[in-house]
């Protein structure tokens, strides 16, 4: 009887371990897809099935065909539709500090000098001058960095200046700080696949928006047309009113709160 009782415990216990990691993996895929593309095409998909039920239910013969043989290979048709997410997701796990670290501060928040970086963006917005600087949290930019100019240099206020203006043969380009250091400058993104974007963003704003979609890097985008300071994450761009806004903004996405939305403290968002 006591063999019993601790079998049906250990079955019990296990029973409930797979359910909280189902769980758990359920609720890491709807943080990603949240407010994105992928939550409307799981909507399509779910209207899909909603639909092959309606086809079985009243032996609707051409359509039970033509929906029993798309979900034959459903699968592979997930894998297609949701490479960018599926893409973070493995980049999340990967990085598990960012899964398992509720509260904790990112470890690139202490590397960074944050003044730095707002100093000069400042002297950019007030002179009009086109920048857009990277700072890494979790996720590596390895791949990015790869595609620029290798630096290493410490990070000043004034050598970001410099690399931005337009006699500078790395201003056309992204600079990417990494570990506390200048890792390189004029460096490629991706553009974004949002087809939402506003006609007048320019290839500056798109793949500052572009790189934060893929990785959990925070893009600090200064337009060249109007002078003004946008901030871009998990594929939003928040536009920053003053140099406050700015600091606030990094300050909470770079700290332990990443659940905060910048849009609360900034100004008006994609």
């Amino acid at each position: 009887m006591q063999t019993l009782e601790i079998l049906w415990s250990y079955f019990k216990a296990k029973d409930v371990f797979d359910v909280v990691v189902v769980s758990f993996l359920f609720y890491q895929l709807l943080l990603i897809i949240k407010g994105t593309r992928a939550a409307q095409m799981l909507f399509g998909i779910g209207a899909l099935l909603a639909l092959f039920w309606i086809a079985v239910s009243f032996r609707l013969y051409a359509l039970n065909w033509v929906l029993s043989h798309f979900f034959d290979s459903f699968f592979i048709i997930l894998v297609i539709l949701f490479q960018d997410q599926i893409r973070s997701a493995l980049a999340r796990f990967g990085a598990g500090r960012q899964i398992f670290s509720f509260g904790r501060k990112s470890i690139a928040a202490d590397l960074i000098d944050l003044e730095e970086v707002i100093e000069a963006c400042e002297a950019c917005s007030k002179e009009q001058i086109g920048a857009l600087i990277i700072l890494e949290k979790d996720q590596g930019l390895m791949n990015f960095i790869a595609t620029g100019t290798k630096l290493d240099a410490e990070i000043h206020s004034d050598i970001l200046y410099a690399l931005f203006q337009s006699r500078s043969a790395l201003h056309d380009g992204a600079v990417i700080l990494s570990r506390g250091k200048i890792a390189a400058a004029g460096c490629f993104l991706p553009l974004s696949k949002n087809v939402e974007i506003e006609r007048h963003m320019g290839t500056r704003h798109r793949a500052a928006i572009g790189l934060s979609e893929v990785t959990d890097a925070i893009s600090i985008v200064v337009s060249e047309e109007t002078g003004r300071i946008s901030i871009s994450h998990d594929g939003k761009l928040i536009s920053c009113q003053s140099a406050n806004d700015l600091r606030k903004a990094i300050e909470q996405l770079m700290g332990a709160d990443t659940e905060t939305r910048p849009d609360q403290f900034a100004g008006d968002s994609l």
